[in-house]
């Protein structure tokens, strides 16, 4: 622990009410050392435990010589605050900063970590921190290359995100690209003297506007893919005709195509431009086949994770993955987040039955 006084969690006490605990102590991506500590505290009190901290992340895990190891996986960090705090218990829902995303699904993860001491499986249970941010300072990647024993002995993971209580397998992939469009200098009292690229980079827009992104079957989930243009800046002064215009394009793939596959398919729209690649992260399988019966315990009819998680850092790590959490997604990031209190009560009822 960092050494301050951490708040104390009750894991004994009802999953709506450690829900309302954990979204009452803030945790804003990089400031995530409280509710750490609270965390860390809580599950050392288990002796059915051992506990590892790394940075401000939490690995708690059993070790009982069970044949198989799963893995529960949360984030303790949220976006910043929207006027949604302290929470508040309304309507069967409870609202506040991170209820949805994700601090129901870590009070399940705590509630199982705390109350199923003897699982049929053993079970490794992480909390982490710096999910919301740039992938360079996510937890789980932190650990995954400071401490690779922790992760690697898991055959299966479940990521309590948001998916309604239901299960959404594999994510997309993401590509981020600048389209550069080239032009010529000149001031715009003179402008036929260069080459205006803002204006030349309209069939870049109108290439974008036409295009169909295609529909991918794996595993008989269908993702539907999407190239957006996200960004478009031009000039350096308001009397100066740009020389360069740059189209920025965000791309999510199809977990079947691998990162060089989607780039080579976005430079492949556009041949006569410059494409400079920023960023490319590949997707995760649904592996349906190597999970599949953990789909039938948590009674849910599968659907595809249209969207980025980290259950690609699971897939990276050779461990099959789906997202299972209580809460609806649309509603992360947004002023007015809440989580139903069946679905967190569903969850934990569902994978207790699992994990038991």
């Amino acid at each position: 622990m960092t050494g301050s006084a951490a708040p104390a969690l009750d894991l004994a006490a009802d999953v709506v009410t450690l829900t309302r605990a954990l979204v009452d102590l803030p945790s804003e991506s990089g400031r995530e050392a409280e509710i750490a500590d609270a965390v860390e505290a809580a599950l050392r009190a288990l002796p059915h435990l051992t506990v590892d901290r790394v940075g401000d992340s939490v690995v708690a895990r059993t070790h009982l010589g069970r044949g198989e190891r799963a893995l529960i996986a949360g984030h303790l960090d949220t976006v910043p605050a929207a006027g949604n705090l302290p929470s508040r218990l309304a309507d069967d829902r409870v609202h506040g900063l991170g209820a949805c995303d994700m601090k129901g699904g870590v009070a399940v993860a705590l509630r199982l970590a705390a109350t199923v001491p003897a699982p049929v499986r053993d079970v490794t249970y992480v909390f982490y921190e710096c999910e919301e941010v740039e992938g360079d300072r996510n937890g789980l990647a932190r650990i995954a290359a400071e401490r690779p024993d922790l992760l690697a002995d898991a055959s299966l993971a479940v990521l309590m995100e948001p998916s309604d209580a239901g299960v959404e397998a594999g994510c997309q992939g993401i590509l981020t690209a600048d389209i550069v469009v080239k032009g010529a200098r000149a001031h715009t009292a003179r402008a036929w003297q260069g080459v205006n690229a803002a204006h030349k980079a309209a069939p870049v827009l109108r290439r974008l506007d036409d295009h169909t992104p295609e529909r991918v079957l794996v595993d008989g989930l269908e993702y539907r893919e999407g190239l957006s243009a996200v960004a478009v800046r031009a000039g350096v002064a308001g009397n100066v005709v740009p020389d360069e215009c740059v189209v920025t394009v965000n791309c999510r793939f199809a977990p079947s195509r691998s990162p060089e596959e989607a780039e080579a398919y976005v430079r492949s729209l556009f041949p006569e431009y410059e494409v400079r690649l920023t960023e490319v992260v590949g997707g995760a399988l649904p592996h349906l086949d190597r999970i599949g019966a953990l789909v039938a315990a948590l009674g849910a009819e599968p659907r595809p994770k249209l969207g980025w998680t980290d259950v690609a850092r699971f897939a990276a790590l050779g461990v099959p993955a789906l997202n299972y959490g209580p809460g609806d997604p649309s509603l992360a990031h947004t002023a007015g987040e809440y989580v139903p209190v069946e679905h967190l009560r569903r969850c934990e009822d569902r994978l207790r039955r699992w994990l038991r």
